[in-house]
């Protein structure tokens, strides 16, 4: 008998007169199903009465049928070539050797192009090539695409075209020509002789013109030391790999001092060969990634950093100042200082105290150590801005002594301390003229604002380092043809008809000695011999005399700039301001951190909250009556009791979208161009939500995730001993962990298995990895609200821990005394204690975590629909077609490297970066797809980029070189601490280091068999 029961699809069948039924009995999709807008509508979803019964009931159908829907990729249109360029294949990359500084960042690259579209940077490698690309410098070609960029030239802040502009400008330089009134051009440090040619010929035209060099963040103690001793503005370069010991007085190398790029040296040193390796020794307030690298840290103030270097120079030159020092604290300088004077030549020392006494003390203790890791040749040219000369110009623009000022790659609004006032100044002269990328803060109150090129759309020179020239390229035509390079404004304001390539082709020649135009651009760079400089006699024990006088008292705010952020001028950059800071984990803010114990005598705090998201209290800090309202506080583990730290580069606002609005800007209390200032601090109302991504803090104890030892254990002691192998119980006995399995094992013998080493010791958590994987691979970018409910989508992470004691080996020791459950050393309280991570001077740890391509992967045997398999080359696949999003293989992974996709973030309003818009999609890597809503993803170790060297090798009739295949991640580390590549290839480097005493896998007794593989962290303590 059949059946007369009548099925529904949707509430609305139920009516026999809806006109829609018919319509959806030939067409279930007829119409676009409103489920999206109304959870992807913050205002409706929080404000809708709708019971969870009724919800379901009425939009369960609509639910299922947008799941499905989601299957379903979107249709996009392609217009093939009329006529299709010479130089570019379908589908075939070209690379472009060139090299960027912006005034604050710099390196020598390679950048990658798809169809005509930059998509990637790469580290150029060749000889000559010194600096690598950091995280921003990476981040840098979103910044290319970047949907807010000043288009065209305005005018009285209204547009207009480079006619226009250009006639406004000339019209006020011939009338402060005509009158004798000051014309200024003001712009960031350029370190392009070509540039710096052109500005001397735009000043011989203009007698009355004069050229100030203004940095954001000054180092000009530094520069007028060197200034002094070798008669030349320019900074000291550094060879770390060349130093037995290295002491560092607030200086954060491996940071942003001096422009970083000191990690690829100084990790050669760290990696312990032949039983050796070097000695690091950090004074420091903030806790900095070159604090978290040493063996052994000092937190200190600042006024107690220059009473430590003077007691280093006294016992290694021999001067006689006197020191007031805490007991302990001098106990540990006199060790560094001891230490650095029986090294000799292999010792060196640097700081970052901005003071120029302190610097003429560097000099003279290296000078008298003879370090190799000084050079006295190839001095730094990326800094020469002047405190001096800037406050000057400050004081005469507020003065209306200026009639003209022209700005290039500086936005004085912003970075300086009273820039409002100087930006009411500059609306009242007679010419102001930016160059500018954004409408900035400075733009907007410049008579005329012209958009200038991004590096990757403009011809340049560069001279970063002294004897070496690099040449900057055009990867791409300028996207909006109204905007206008400096140097070509500058060239038609000098009479010159060549376009800027020309200038700086026929400028090359005197840079290039022995070598051609075309080898040079093919190249990127050119390295010419450099005669090292004499230094002249500098009155060091007088520097002494007068640095020992400094005192301290209150509380000191150490201002900072952070690893993603800089100096602020990728704010609107989205994968930056997502970035987790390496130290706090922190992302989307900037904060002031406070160490624990004055924390709590300003009853100041962290906590989290039930969705697990950290909060924090509000502070005012003071500096010279100036107020910085509601800066929100992380209690950071590591900070120098009486100090606290802010980051320079936030608190934006102009030209920027409002989900990149965030932040205080802490250049208001840059007093002087001082990174350091007294400060009064009061405790604010509220309580501030952060978007931190890592709330376990500690090991807890759990020495098999990071493995650590010291350099003397490790010299005398067998490996079974450091590298202790995890053990398991088979049959009543104990056997190693690797031993036993519960999986059929899988024949990888033939053919390619790739394998990626990490050495934790020459990893720097620098991050260059976290954007370089995100450029490759496509990775959204999902906001604040969503990397505070841990939904953050970075296929790479670097986790940070902290010793809960001193050290990870007292935390080991005391999880093995832990008696019982309760008691004094029960393990209830104790792992309790273990968490709490407010250690007053913890060991740091950092470890990069990706999927871990497991040889017998729990996630494949949970996956009920087949999404996730095995390869014969060790890469754990992602079917994204097949994947139904149940999540079974997140919760069974364990270590939580799987992402899943709660919302489409791509043509999403709610999800407005750089894929909501035309402009920002360019940037995508049409290698990867864009993954919809609903699945999961993660990393593919690059599956992309190792076929197409297979397939490379194949065309081309040859085997795969044994160092060819690369990740995006190994290729970005500059450190070396990621190698990749086959490890059936026995000539291979990661084929070496799977068979080195320090190797060892991640939660090893899980039985999981990684193809990512660590190196036991050695310590030299």
């Amino acid at each position: 008998m059949s059946s007369n029961k009548k099925y529904w699809k949707s509430v609305e069948e139920l009516n026999e007169n809806s006109s829609i039924v018919e319509a959806l009995r030939n067409n279930e999709f007829i119409e676009a199903i409103p489920t999206d807008e109304f959870l992807g509508d913050k205002e409706a979803l929080s404000s809708s009465s709708t019971t969870r019964r009724d919800f379901l009931k009425y939009v369960g159908f609509s639910t299922a049928a947008a799941s499905l829907a989601a299957c379903e990729g979107p249709v996009v249109k392609s217009i093939p070539y009329v006529v299709q360029p010479e130089q570019i294949i379908p589908g075939v990359a070209n690379f472009y050797a060139t090299s960027v500084f912006d005034g604050f960042d710099f390196a020598n690259i390679l950048v990658k192009t798809r169809e005509g579209r930059p998509i990637k940077i790469e580290n150029n490698t060749i000889a000559g090539a010194k600096f690598s690309a950091n995280a921003r410098v990476h981040a840098s070609i979103l910044s290319l695409y970047d949907n807010m960029r000043l288009k065209q030239p305005k005018v009285a802040g209204k547009d207009a075209s480079w006619t226009d502009a250009d006639a406004e400008v000339r019209k006020g330089l011939a009338a402060a020509k005509a009158n004798g009134g000051q014309i200024v051009l003001l712009t960031g440090t350029l370190a392009s002789p070509s540039t710096e040619k052109l500005i001397s010929e735009f000043i011989a035209q203009n007698p009355t013109a004069k050229h100030v060099v203004y940095d954001a963040v000054s180092s000009s103690a530094a520069l007028d030391a060197y200034e002094m001793a070798y008669g030349e503005r320019a900074l000291v370069d550094y060879d770390f790999s060349k130093a037995g010991t290295i002491v560092s007085v607030g200086a954060d190398f491996l940071g942003d001092w001096q422009g970083g790029g000191y990690d690829s040296g100084y990790a050669k040193g760290r990696i312990p060969a032949n039983n050796k390796m070097s000695k690091h020794f950090q004074m420091e307030s903030n806790m900095t990634l070159s604090g978290a690298a040493a063996d052994t840290r000092i937190p200190m103030t600042t006024a107690q950093q220059k009473q430590a270097l003077v007691h280093i120079y006294n016992v290694v030159v021999g001067g006689g100042a006197s020191v007031n020092l805490d007991a302990k604290v001098k106990a540990g300088v006199d060790k560094a200082a001891q230490q650095l004077k029986s090294s000799g030549s292999k010792g060196l020392l640097v700081s970052g105290i901005q003071d120029k006494n302190a610097q003429l003390l560097v000099l003279a203790i290296n000078s008298r150590l003879a370090s190799e890791a000084f050079l006295s040749a190839g001095a730094r040219q990326i800094r020469k801005g002047s405190n001096e000369k800037m406050a000057q110009l400050v004081s005469d623009v507020i003065g209306g002594k200026v009639q003209a000022l022209i700005m290039s790659g500086v936005n004085p609004v912003y970075t300086l301390p009273n820039g409002k006032v100087f930006g009411e100044a500059v609306k009242k002269m007679p010419l102001s003229v930016t160059f500018s990328l954004k409408d900035d803060e400075t733009a907007m109150v410049s008579k005329v604002a012209i958009g200038t090129t991004h590096y990757l759309e403009s011809w340049n020179d560069l001279s970063l380092v002294k004897g070496s020239y690099a040449l900057t390229q055009p990867t791409i035509r300028p996207l909006f043809p109204q905007t206008k390079q400096f140097q070509e404004a500058l060239l038609s304001w000098t009479g010159n008809t060549g376009s800027f390539y020309s200038y700086v082709k026929a400028n090359s020649a005197a840079y290039t000695s022995g070598s051609s135009w075309n080898q040079v651009l093919h190249d990127g760079v050119f390295a010419a011999a450099v005669t090292p400089m004499s230094a002249a006699s500098v009155d060091a024990s007088a520097a002494a005399s007068a640095l020992s006088q400094a005192k301290g008292g209150g509380t000191e705010l150490v201002l900072y700039t952070k690893t993603g952020m800089g100096d602020g001028q990728q704010a609107n950059n989205p994968w930056l301001q997502e970035f987790p800071d390496p130290i706090t984990r922190v992302s989307w803010d900037n904060y002031v951190t406070v160490s624990a114990k004055d924390a709590k005598a300003w009853e100041l705090e962290n906590y989290n909250v039930a969705n697990g998201g950290l909060n924090g209290s509000y502070v005012t800090l003071e500096v010279n009556g100036v107020k910085l309202e509601n800066v929100p506080v992380i209690i950071q583990p590591g900070q120098a009791q009486g100090t606290v730290g802010v980051a320079l580069g936030y608190g934006k606002t102009a030209s920027l979208k409002e989900e990149m609005q965030v932040g205080v800007n802490a250049y208001t209390l840059y007093n002087n161009f001082n990174d350091v200032q007294p400060v009064k601090i009061s405790k604010s109302g509220g309580s501030h939500e952060f978007a931190c991504i890592q709330l376990h803090k500690t090991l807890m104890g759990r020495g098999d995730i990071i493995k650590e030892t010291t350099l003397k254990i490790f010299s005398s002691e067998e490996a079974e001993v450091w590298n202790e192998q995890p053990m398991v119980s088979l049959d009543h006995k104990e056997v190693p962990a690797t031993s036993v399995d519960l999986w059929e094992p899988f024949d990888h013998s033939v053919g390619h298995h790739f394998n990626l080493s990490i050495d934790l010791n020459a990893c720097t958590g620098c991050g260059a990895c976290v954007i370089a994987c995100h450029a490759e691979n496509n990775v959204p970018v999902v906001g604040k609200s969503e990397m505070r409910r841990s939904r953050d989508m970075h296929w790479l992470r670097i986790d940070r821990y902290y010793s809960s004691e001193e050290t990870f080996a007292k935390d080991d020791i005391k999880k093995e005394e832990f008696d019982g459950l309760f008691g004094e050393k029960g393990s209830l309280g104790g792992f309790s204690e273990m968490e709490n991570a407010y250690a007053e001077n913890p060991q740091v740890a950092f470890q990069p975590v990706m999927c871990q391509h497991c040889n017998h992967a729990p996630c494949e045997t949970v996956c009920p629909v087949a999404a996730t398999s095995h390869s014969r080359q060790g890469q754990n696949h992602m079917a994204y077609n097949r994947c139904v999003g149940t999540r079974y293989c997140a919760n069974n992974c364990p270590y939580k490297v799987r992402r899943f996709n709660w919302f489409l973030y791509a043509n999403n309003n709610e999800f407005d970066y750089h894929m909501n818009n035309d402009m920002g999609r360019m940037v995508l890597n049409p290698d990867v797809n864009v993954r919809s809503r609903g699945v999961m993803e993660k990393c593919s170790m690059c599956i992309q980029k190792t076929q197409l060297t297979i397939l490379t090798a194949k065309r081309e009739g040859r085997e795969v070189k044994k160092d060819e295949f690369e990740t995006a991640c190994s290729a970005a580390c500059s450190s070396g601490a990621m190698i990749f590549g086959d490890v059936n290839n026995k000539e291979s480097k990661v084929a070496e280091l799977a068979q080195d005493d320090r190797m060892y896998h991640l939660l090893e007794h899980v039985g999981t068999k990684p193809n990512v593989f660590y190196h036991v962290k050695v310590r030299n303590t």
